[in-house]
């Protein structure tokens, strides 16, 4: 409960499975029973109070009076109100005595002791409805979430002695070979034996998108096999493997309150006893000051006083709205580590972004492809690419890339790697120069390009002596980090570029993207200098990165956000939110999901204060019977939960 509320969270999480009901007293564990079972003691209350009311002013029998009528109506009762009983009386031992059990214990005892019978069982029954919809609609929630991740089949078939056999998955030992078939999903995490394979990883990312792998590519559990059977060596255990991690982290969220949710039991803990003076006070005080004082009615009044001030629609609506909002993330990818981080990107201000591999691919291809019209753009294609094929470098896998395949039948003689300048060659009898401009100079070919306003990386080609022309070769942009940030300025939230990269090639890639403000040669200490100058302004700041060499800005930032959080551990481990998949459009929708929930947070509170306020100057003014106060405590708290069920049906 003494949770700390500020606004940066702690980093390190405490992984225990405790306290992952919403904390107010409530169990809420519906363990295996039907959603019938759940409703049946209420089913029998309401026959029997329907039956008891239509005796009691339609049918009017002479016998339906003393004794009888009372024992139908506790009949009633019971089966509703004793499990509420028993609640207030565990509370009352653990030191808790003014719970919402409490209050409604009081109410319809009460109301039973001055003789209004059917409003006793009314007001226990309509609880015990509101408690069961609660409980639907959290285990729901929870659910939700869970099987959103954990999507691992429970056995998988392992090859032994050569033949296949089906084993509990847990039961896997590491270097074991698990064999998959089309259409099955992996149980444990792995490496790749067979040459190739295409996988769906909707579990994992939120994106259908088939992603191919090839041979000792890692593989992850909860990815479905779309083509021909594959081997996967087990490389983690399966309580270890990376969906058990990301499991976990997203049930811990849950314990990690946000400043509201912390409020609002604070707060309950305070105003519960308050109410239940106040009710004393209704009782006793008019005695004083009325002439004509009837105990009966100030009691009466102090009975419907007490059932409309119960917290309980806050109590339950606040954290099922979270709950709602870190399970619709998850159903988009995007992992919040705990409700406060929620709170804390509604508010947001600044987006600080890394480039390479957040905003851009951080994978090198050709851009464009510069050759003179005297040349046969193809033929000399076909040269670099093979000649290019004996060089390790990046450079030449993006050549490869966009070239092809390489003709191997191409005879090369006197081949040289000229260390910082690039490839030599002969073919055909004529020279052949691939590499940089500084290449160009030491061998006196001539060309009238200036390198200097060109943001790329160039390879310069020359041939027989000749200047053929250049490629230029760049990271490309992601294909939706232009929305990103679109949507980000829709948010009016402002983005920053930061990044090691050389200045020239920051500024070409923010000026495309329309980010605000972008540096470029920065060292990790520079990059928490900037996020420090913008926290002095007193702005809050999300930074997004791949989490690794981006710690320390992590750490400042309000919130850390890491990409691609299926890359590492220590992503996962670092961040406050991750999103599970590359695509740097899910943090506008990590933002808007932050802002919906707290909209619908705050739609709750404003909902049950005001409600209860009128009824509660009704009541204690006798205009509101205890009809009324079933609204507005049992109406009030099924409206909240509606409400804050919504989230979850939510399109980002």
């Amino acid at each position: 409960m003494e949770e700390c509320c500020s606004t940066k969270p702690k980093k390190k999480h405490d992984h225990n499975h405790e306290g992952h009901d919403h904390d107010h007293g409530h169990s809420h564990d519906v363990g295996d029973k039907s959603t019938f079972q759940m409703f049946l003691p209420a089913m029998g209350s309401f026959a029997l109070l329907l039956i008891g009311i239509a005796l009691d002013n339609y049918i009017k029998p002479d016998w339906f009076t003393g004794w009888i009528r009372l024992v139908w109506y506790l009949v009633a009762y019971i089966s509703v109100g004793l499990p509420v009983l028993k609640e207030a009386f565990e509370s009352i031992k653990n030191g808790d005595v003014f719970s919402e059990f409490f209050l409604m214990g009081i109410a319809t005892v009460g109301a039973f002791a001055i003789g209004e019978y059917p409003e006793g069982v009314a007001v226990m029954l309509f609880y015990s409805v509101g408690e069961v919809f609660q409980a639907i609609a959290v285990t729901r929630a929870k659910t939700n979430i869970k099987s959103l991740l954990d999507q691992r089949p429970d056995e998988v078939t392992v090859i032994k002695d050569g033949k296949p056999q089906t084993v509990k998955a847990e039961k896997v030992n590491i270097g074991e070979v698990i064999q998959l078939k089309s259409g099955e999903k992996l149980g444990l995490d792995g490496e790749l034996l067979s040459e190739n394979a295409s996988f769906n990883t909707a579990a994992l990312t939120g994106e259908s998108k088939p992603d191919t792998k090839i041979k000792g590519e890692n593989v992850l559990a909860g990815m479905i096999n779309l083509n021909t059977v594959s081997l996967v060596k087990v490389t983690t255990a399966y309580k270890d493997s990376k969906l058990s991690k990301i499991l976990e982290l997203v049930q811990n969220a849950t314990a990690q309150k946000a400043p509201t949710e912390l409020f609002i039991r604070k707060f309950a803990k305070i105003y519960t006893p308050i109410v239940v003076f106040l009710a004393i006070g209704i009782t006793l005080l008019p005695y004083f000051f009325v002439s004509d004082y009837q105990f009966r009615d100030w009691l009466y009044r102090a009975l419907v006083f007490l059932v409309i001030s119960c917290p309980c629609a806050l109590v339950i609506s606040i954290p099922l709205g979270y709950f709602g909002g870190i399970g619709a993330g998850s159903r988009n990818g995007i992992l919040f580590k705990g409700s406060n981080f929620l709170d804390v990107l509604a508010n947001i201000q600044n987006v600080v972004m890394d480039k390479t591999g957040t905003m851009t691919e951080g994978v090198f291809k050709v851009q464009e492809v510069n050759f003179s019209n005297e040349f046969d753009k193809d033929e000399i294609l076909k040269f670099v690419n093979a000649l290019e094929s004996k060089s390790s470098h990046p450079v030449a896998t993006a050549i490869h890339d966009f070239v092809g395949e390489i003709d191997h039948s191409l005879q090369f003689e006197n081949v040289e790697e000229i260390a910082g300048h690039g490839l030599k060659a002969t073919i055909n009898g004529q020279q052949l120069l691939v590499g940089n401009f500084k290449m160009m100079d030491k061998f006196n070919i001539n060309y009238d390009i200036n390198t200097e306003n060109l943001v790329y990386t160039l390879i310069a080609v020359a041939y027989n002596q000749k200047f053929v022309g250049y490629l230029t070769i760049a990271d490309s942009i992601k294909s939706d980090a232009e929305l990103t940030i679109k949507k980000l300025k829709a948010l009016h939230v402002n983005t920053t570029m930061l990044s090691g990269d050389k200045s020239s090639v920051v500024h070409h890639v923010a000026e495309k993207l329309g980010i605000q403000n972008a540096f470029g040669d920065l060292l990790p200490e520079d990059k928490v200098n900037k996020v420090k100058e913008l926290k002095a302004k007193n702005q809050t700041v999300a930074f997004v990165g791949d989490g690794l060499n981006d710690a320390p800005v992590v750490a400042l930032s309000d919130v850390g956000i890491a990409m691609g959080g299926l890359g590492s551990d220590a992503t996962i481990e670092t961040a406050d939110v991750v999103i599970q998949d590359d695509q740097p459009s899910k943090i506008p929708m990590a933002i808007n999901i932050g802002k919906q929930t707290k909209k619908i947070v705050w739609q709750n509170i404003i909902l049950a204060f005001g409600i209860k306020a009128v009824v509660l100057a009704l009541g204690a003014g006798g205009l509101a019977t205890m009809w009324e106060a079933v609204f507005a405590d049992v109406g009030v708290a099924l409206l909240a939960i509606l409400n804050a069920v919504r989230i979850q049906r939510m399109k980002f």
